[in-house]
């Protein structure tokens, strides 16, 4: 396949120095496979004490039924990974795609806070700075690459919603 193959360094930056792999869908399959990693870490603390735990908890109204959260989180991870290699390829290692590394670091310690620590106030201190993260990164993205921006939309309202179910399990569920 044409991919895999090198053609020239100006090509695809595969030059000394550069930041750039030989194959831009090898990034691709990089930046997804990162997202999807994160998420099925954060899966692995939720499906162990974690479940027990939540299934013991008052919902708030609109808590989506469980299996909802697995099939819509592997969709955002793709979109999230697609977006960060999509302003990846406009900027190389710059200011955006390091604050897209930051959200994803961000999202990465939700799970453990809620449900490792059984701590709603943490995951909701967590979400906060889940979404100031998630808005500064669309706003840097939609200067280099609207479609980038725009992949993380869905993120963002998914996330006001986890927010929302996170205030809404502290709430009902004072410790």
């Amino acid at each position: 396949m044409r991919v895999f193959l090198q053609t020239g360094p100006e090509e695809w930056g595969s030059y000394p120095g550069s930041s750039t792999p030989v194959s831009p869908v090898l990034a691709l399959v990089g930046f997804v496979g990162l997202c999807l990693l994160v998420g099925g870490a954060d899966g692995a603390i939720i499906s162990g004490a974690g479940r027990a735990w939540y299934a013991s908890l008052d919902r708030p109204p609109a808590t989506p039924p469980n299996w909802v959260f697995a099939p819509v989180w592997t969709a955002l991870y793709v979109m999230v990974g697609v977006s960060g290699w999509l302003a990846w390829r406009r900027c190389g290692a710059a200011r955006p795609l390091r604050l897209w590394g930051w959200q994803l670091a961000a999202n990465a310690a939700w799970a453990p806070a809620f449900f490792g620590l059984h701590n709603p106030p943490l995951g909701m201190a967590v979400l906060v700075a889940l979404l100031v993260l998630i808005g500064l990164t669309m706003r840097h993205f939609w200067r280099l690459h609207r479609t980038a921006a725009w992949l993380l939309l869905p993120y963002l309202a998914w996330t006001l919603f986890a927010a929302y179910l996170n205030a809404g399990f502290w709430w009902l569920n004072p410790a």
